[in-house]
């Protein structure tokens, strides 16, 4: 019998192990998982679309203003923020157990946005569609963590990513055809399926060795590593691990023990937040029509959903071979030198007073080099180290920890976003984004740690003790 290693396994070598894929068990469990992750990108994506919709004439059937339009795009990360640490809590009851009891009244809230008879109700639905949002996320994140082997786990983490970016391209998409309620019809459909799949895959080992339920442990290890892989190593490691960690009774030692990782994985929030991402995206056909001379505003947003998409794929591949620290680095670099070049054409036109049709190209090139290096880099990779920096025993504090800073700057992006344009201008606005990735930069080479190909019991022990 072959026995399982850790590190000697990786993606380019035999998959196969007596005829049964290595790999295949981990990957049927993420991407019943990333369903969830499709069913947030297609939350994500409907906002714009949507007010679209209301705001026709022939397809209004309540009156939306502009402010109510704009609480309607930011309610669900309002309600994200208070989700995130219900998720850290819930989470401790099961990372599967989690994700159906969320999953289930995240479709119902799309069913009520499609019968919505007045704007309050769809205010609701939003803050409760991002509040299950927040959760489904949380547990998606720390559950695939936790059953991938370390030469795989920031592939299938990235898969979460890839599933998000391609529901937010559907979302743009569909919404050229279909009208708001008919969109939120098609947006239930996937929480709904992420809970009949995750019916037939197995609980989270770490979480069951860590409740004692070790014979459990053994066969959910069994489903996902196949039959023919000695068990025994990994569950042992497990197991040792989890007996020489206590959790801290004192808040002091607590704090002690959750102060490095949360310092690193909320600063890559902040700073990922905070490069003016989140905000182009729900702004993103007003700016474009601000900088466009004569581009189709909504064409080119659907081009930047496309290349998001596809640079999360490739994301997806290089994050396990050329490693953590190196995307980082190169995301930062690139993501600063197109925000610095947006702005400056944005002030170039703004000195002149007029718009320049035929470079057009030159704005849509700077978004398009911004969302291929924030989708190959800091995006994933800042959710994939939350669930790697922090232990098992507290994965689900710190995940949630996390997770909530990372709605909250969020939610203050994007409100904040129309305040920088009208007080810096829009190259204003841009040139402050871009100082931020260069801070960010310097926040990657000094403080966050490589953990390519490491076991998750050795990134807790050592990479940041």
């Amino acid at each position: 019998m072959t026995q399982y290693t850790h590190k000697l396994a990786g993606p380019t070598r035999q998959l196969f192990i007596t005829g049964k894929p290595e790999y295949l068990g981990q990957f049927l469990a993420s991407l019943a998982v990333s369903l969830g992750s499709l069913a947030s990108g297609l939350s994500k994506g409907y906002s714009s679309p949507a007010i679209a919709s209301l705001q026709q004439r022939d397809a209004k059937a309540f009156d939306v203003n502009g402010q109510q339009a704009s609480w309607l795009a930011s309610l669900s990360l309002l309600g994200a923020l208070f989700g995130a640490p219900l998720g850290g809590l819930a989470v401790k009851w099961g990372r599967k157990r989690t994700l159906i009891m969320a999953g289930a009244p995240l479709s119902l809230c799309w069913v009520l946005t499609g019968f919505a008879f007045n704007v309050e109700v769809m205010c609701f639905a939003a803050f409760a569609s991002g509040f299950l949002v927040a959760i489904v996320q949380l547990a998606a994140q720390v559950y695939v963590s936790e059953i991938a082997a370390p030469s795989i786990r920031g592939g299938l983490s990235a898969l979460l990513k890839i599933s998000g970016h391609a529901g937010f391209l559907v979302a743009f998409a569909a919404g050229a055809f279909l009208d708001w309620r008919q969109l939120a019809g098609l947006i239930s459909f996937a929480p709904a399926a992420m809970c009949l799949a995750m019916l037939r895959i197995p609980e989270s080992p770490g979480w069951l060795v860590l409740k004692g339920h070790d014979s459990e442990a053994k066969k959910a290890l069994r489903w996902l590593r196949g039959e023919n892989v000695d068990l025994q190593m990994e569950l042992a490691m497990l197991q040792t691990h989890i007996m020489s960690k206590r959790i801290p009774s004192d808040p002091k030692l607590l704090l002690q023990t959750l102060r490095t990782p949360a310092l690193i994985t909320c600063g890559l929030m902040f700073f990922q937040r905070f490069s003016g991402a989140h905000a182009f995206n729900f702004y993103v056909v007003s700016v474009f029509k601000e900088t466009f001379g004569g581009t189709n505003p909504h064409s080119a947003a659907v081009a930047v959903a496309v290349v998001q998409l596809l640079s999360s794929l490739l994301s997806g591949l290089l994050v396990d071979s050329a490693g953590r620290l190196p995307l980082l680095v190169a995301s930062s670099v690139l993501m600063s030198l197109a925000l610095a070049s947006f702005g400056s054409f944005a002030y170039y036109e703004e000195a002149n007073s007029k718009s320049v049709p035929h470079l057009d190209w030159i704005p849509l090139l700077c978004v398009l080099v911004f969302t291929v290096a924030f989708s190959l880099g800091i995006s994933p990779i800042s959710w994939l180290l939350v669930s790697e920096l922090f232990s098992l025993e507290h994965r689900g504090l710190g995940t949630a920890l996390a997770t909530g800073f990372s709605y909250f700057c969020a939610f203050v992006g994007v409100k904040t976003f129309i305040d920088f344009q009208q007080l810096m201008g829009l190259y204003g606005a841009f040139w402050l984004y871009a100082f931020i990735s260069v801070c960010g930069l310097c926040f990657v080479v000094c403080c966050v740690p490589e953990t390519k190909g490491q076991d998750l019991t050795e990134i807790n022990t050592g990479a940041i003790s």
